[in-house]
């Protein structure tokens, strides 16, 4: 078989997405960017970036856009720790990653400029407050983006460099990142990696709500859990039914299917990927699935049900 493709996985979260990214990195071809590293389609990643220097383009729409990139790749993302303690940089490769984000920079800057710092606090217009008052401030005018496949070539480079290099590090000729929204944000990942698959895994709507409640993330009460993933399904929905994956590299499976023929399935979904079946560490097992089933009194679940409404048959639930 040829070398698989980039794979991305996508869900609501608590949908499966981290047990299926694993697995996936279990196979010897393909190897598991080990944590979500949120800078590609998070607000202030590449995603904004994409737009603000193209479609959305002015100086200070760019800047801002630069700015919290910057932010972004230089303090959030090597600030943040899985539960284990790692960082992306760490798990990329630390000089990987910060010659990467260094090499970025000249390549989306057109010019920059220091402009004087407006007084403040006790200061006025002809003198600072005190000794400390910053005299200027830097100014940056991003480039302007006419042919947008120049810019996603660029940001391209970025994530080959930095994901394609630990797939090397780990021997393994593709590499797999998981991001739950990557669900909503499918037409940028595509315009990103065109060859990419996505791989989209379902669960119950109410076992994802159930699962949510358990996290101290998210909302701990019903209704929070509801008004915080009926958006999610609507807007998938609504996207769905307006695009032809016909062509698409796109994958969905669901939690329950991969549990309830757990060797098949998986034989089937390393098919799919374009790689021979492999006996993976990980697995779905139905019990994991279903054990918050009984949390809910019939009321309560009906409730759910009721408000989930269209959303569970169109998400392929009864």
């Amino acid at each position: 078989m040829p070398f698989p493709s980039p794979v991305f996985v996508a869900g609501t979260g608590r949908s499966g997405t981290s047990r299926i990214a694993d697995i996936i990195g279990e196979h010897p071809l393909i190897h598991r960017i080990p944590m979500e590293t949120r800078f590609l389609v998070d607000p202030g990643g590449l995603r904004d970036l994409a737009d603000a220097l193209t479609d959305r383009y002015d100086p200070t729409v760019g800047e801002d856009a630069l700015r919290r990139l910057s932010d972004f790749l230089t303090v959030r993302v090597p600030g943040r720790r899985d539960d284990r303690g790692k960082t992306v940089p760490e798990l990329v490769g630390e000089r990987r990653y910060r010659d990467a984000v260094q090499q970025l920079w000249p390549q989306l800057i057109a010019y920059t400029y220091d402009e004087p710092a407006p007084a403040e606090g006790f200061g006025n217009a002809d003198r600072p407050a005190g000794p400390f008052e910053p005299l200027s401030r830097r100014r940056v005018l991003p480039r302007y983006f006419s042919d947008r496949g120049e810019l996603l070539g660029i940001l391209r480079g970025l994530i080959d460099t930095m994901f394609g290099g630990a797939a090397a590090d780990a021997g393994k000729p593709a590499w797999c990142e998981k991001t739950p929204f990557n669900l909503l944000c499918m037409e940028f990942l595509w315009e990103l990696v065109p060859e990419a698959t996505i791989v989209h895994i379902k669960r119950h709507p109410v076992s994802v709500l159930t699962s949510h409640l358990a996290q101290p993330w998210a909302p701990s009460t019903v209704d929070g859990a509801l008004a915080y993933l009926k958006p999610i399904y609507h807007r998938w929905l609504t996207w769905k039914d307006t695009v032809d994956l016909t062509g698409r590299r796109y994958i969905e499976v669901k939690a329950e299917d991969l549990a309830a023929d757990w060797p098949g399935q998986r034989r089937a979904l390393f098919e799919r990927l374009d790689v021979d079946d492999f006996a993976t560490p990980s697995m779905f097992q139905s019990h994991k699935l279903t054990h918050r089933n009984d949390q809910f009194d019939d009321e309560t679940r009906e409730f759910i049900e009721e408000a989930l409404g269209k959303i569970i048959p169109a998400m392929g639930y009864e």
